[in-house]
C-alpha cells in the first residue's frame, strides 16, 4: 500500500486565491446597469461574489485578490466593508485589483487570463506557491483544499473544477472531454452545440471556471500567451485548450469536494446569470427545506452586515395584518398591515398596508406603497412601488411596462417606473 502524501503545511495556507469578479453579466438585463454580476445582491444580505470569498476563506486559504472592471464602485465598496478584516500580521491579505494598465498603458483587462498577467508582480510579491484562480460569479459551497490536494498529487499541470450540467445549459460554459483517470482530452469554450458525456447522454462535463496552477507554471504560460498575437487572453478559449494540448490537464469532479449541510441531499451550483435563474435561486431559499441551505454555521457565508434594527410586523387586524409566510425577511424590514408569502425581502424593504408579495424578490431599501399587488417580481435596490401598482396579473400589460421573461418573471427598476410617469 503507497504512504499516503504528508504536507508539513496545509496546501490552502500556500496558496493565493484570485477571483476574477469583473463581468457585467448582460443576461441579468437592467440588474447590472450600475454594477458588476459578482456584485449582484443574493440571499437576503448578501452579494453573488461572496460565495466565492467565503469559500476560499472556509478553506484556510489567507491570501485573496479580487480583479474588477465593469461598473466596478459597487462591487469595491462591498469589499472594503466586508473583507478588510484580513490582517497582515497573521501573514493574511486582500487585494482589490482594478483594471490599472499595469502593463500597457493603453489597455485594460483583455480578457480573464490578461486579468490575472497584468497583476502577477503583485502575486509574486506575495509568493505563493499555488495560485487557484475563481470565477466570482457563481452560487455554491466549495472545499477548494480537497481540489488543491489533488492538483498537487496527480502532478497535473493545470486542474480543472468541473459539473455534470444538462446540456442544453452548458452553451455559456466551458465543456470538457475526460479519459477514465478524468485527465481533460478536449475543451471547448461556450459551444453552440455541447457535447455529451457518453456515460451520462443528455449531460455536459462543464467547467466551473475554476483552476488550479503552481503559480511559476502559470506565470509561465501568461507570459508565452502575451507573445501570442493571436491569443484572445483568456483562460477558457486559450490557456486551457493550449495545455490541455500540450500539457498534463486534469479535471476535479465537484461532488468530490463540495459541501453540503445534513439537509442538502444534492450538490448545489447555480449560474444565476439570467433573470429567471437569479429569482429561481433567490426564491427557491424559501422551501421548507431549500437546495441550499444558508445556516449551516459550521460553512458560513461571510459578507458586510449592516447595522440595522430587527425586522418588524405590524397591525393584527382582518385585512390589514403584517404577516410573512415561507419568506426570508432581512434586518430593518417593515412589513405593516401587508401580507408577505413565499417572497425573500433584503435589508430596510418598507412594506405599507394593504399590500400583496408573492414570489418576489425584493432588494434593499425598496418601498412598496400601499395597495400594491406584486407577484413573480424582482425589484431593484431603492426602488418607490406606487400605490395600487399590480405586476404578476396581466402579462401583456406586465411586458409594456417592465422587463418580462418568457417564463414571466419581472424585474421592476426605478427609470423603468419613472417613464410609466411621464
Amino acid at each position: 500500500m503507497a504512504t499516503p502524501h504528508r504536507y508539513t503545511t496545509p496546501i490552502a495556507r500556500q496558496t493565493m486565491a484570485y477571483v476574477l469578479a469583473g463581468g457585467r453579466g448582460s443576461r441579468l438585463m437592467e440588474l447590472t446597469d450600475r454594477r458588476a454580476k459578482p456584485a449582484v445582491y443574493f440571499g437576503g444580505k448578501s452579494r453573488i461574489v461572496d460565495f466565492t470569498l467565503s469559500n476560499a476563506l472556509n478553506s484556510g486559504i489567507r491570501r485573496l485578490a479580487v480583479a474588477t472592471q465593469y461598473k466596478a464602485h459597487s462591487l469595491i465598496r462591498h469589499l472594503q466593508r466586508g473583507w478588510n478584516f484580513l490582517r497582515t500580521e497573521r501573514n493574511e491579505s486582500f487585494d482589490i485589483l482594478p483594471a490599472s494598465q499595469r502593463v500597457n498603458e493603453d489597455q485594460w483587462y483583455a480578457g480573464t487570463a490578461d486579468a490575472v498577467y497584468q497583476n502577477i508582480d503583485i502575486i509574486d510579491g506575495y509568493g505563493p506557491e499555488y495560485l487557484l484562480i475563481l470565477a466570482g460569479d457563481h452560487v455554491y459551497k466549495m472545499d477548494y483544499e480537497r481540489m488543491l490536494v489533488q492538483h498537487v498529487e496527480s502532478g497535473a499541470d493545470v486542474t480543472v473544477a468541473c459539473i455534470e450540467v444538462p446540456a442544453a445549459e452548458a452553451t455559456g460554459l466551458g465543456v470538457m472531454a475526460v479519459d477514465a483517470e478524468d485527465r481533460i482530452i478536449d475543451f471547448v469554450e461556450k459551444p453552440t452545440i455541447p457535447p455529451e458525456m457518453p456515460s451520462r447522454p443528455g449531460y455536459a462535463l462543464a467547467s466551473m471556471g475554476i483552476y488550479a496552477f503552481r503559480r511559476e507554471f502559470l506565470h509561465e504560460q501568461l507570459r508565452r500567451d502575451a507573445a501570442d498575437p493571436h491569443s484572445s487572453r483568456d483562460f477558457g478559449k486559450d490557456i486551457i485548450p493550449y495545455l490541455v494540448r500540450h500539457g498534463h490537464a486534469v479535471a476535479h469532479r465537484f461532488t468530490d469536494s463540495c459541501v453540503r449541510a445534513s439537509s442538502e441531499a444534492e450538490a448545489y451550483w447555480r449560474d444565476v446569470g439570467t433573470l429567471d435563474a437569479y429569482w429561481e435561486a433567490n426564491v427557491g431559499l424559501t422551501d421548507v427545506v431549500p437546495h441550499l441551505d444558508l445556516f449551516d454555521h459550521d460553512w458560513p457565508i461571510w459578507t458586510h452586515a449592516e447595522i440595522v434594527p430587527p425586522a418588524k410586523f405590524v397591525h393584527d387586524e382582518d385585512g390589514r395584518r403584517g404577516m410573512a409566510v415561507s419568506s426570508l425577511v432581512s434586518g430593518g424590514c417593515i412589513v405593516s398591515g401587508a401580507s408577505v408569502s413565499r417572497s425573500l425581502l433584503f435589508t430596510g424593504v418598507q412594506v405599507h398596508s394593504h399590500s400583496q408579495l408573492r414570489n418576489a424578490v425584493v432588494l434593499p431599501y425598496v418601498d412598496i406603497a400601499r395597495g400594491a399587488r406584486l407577484r413573480d417580481v424582482v425589484i431593484d435596490k431603492g426602488v418607490r412601488i406606487p400605490a395600487g401598482l399590480i405586476v404578476g396579473e396581466d402579462p401583456e400589460a406586465d411586458a409594456a411596462r417592465f422587463r418580462r421573461t418568457p417564463h414571466g418573471i419581472c424585474l421592476i427598476t426605478q427609470p423603468m417606473l419613472d417613464r410609466l410617469a411621464t
